[in-house]
């Protein structure tokens, strides 16, 4: 999911990180893929937060996502 996800063009991404229930989607599951294929600790605790708080860290991601072209710490 990681990899589709940072196939799409600019606007793609912030429109999925814009809309708030596919911004929940689209942050889970492109964190836990993203924490599964590098598997450190510290990148399955930021995928945890997100499955709990993803709404509100989707919205950061989306104007993150606009100025550096990828999620925070996510690269």
């Amino acid at each position: 999911m990681e990899k589709w996800f940072e196939k799409q063009s600019r606007l793609v991404q912030i429109l999925l990180l814009f809309i708030p229930v596919v911004n929940w989607l689209v942050e889970v599951l492109v964190r836990w893929s993203h924490a599964l294929r590098k598997g450190s600790l510290g990148k399955y605790l930021i995928a945890i937060i997100v499955t709990f708080f993803g709404l509100f860290i989707g919205w950061l991601d989306m104007i993150w996502c606009l100025l550096f072209k990828h999620l925070i710490l996510c690269d």
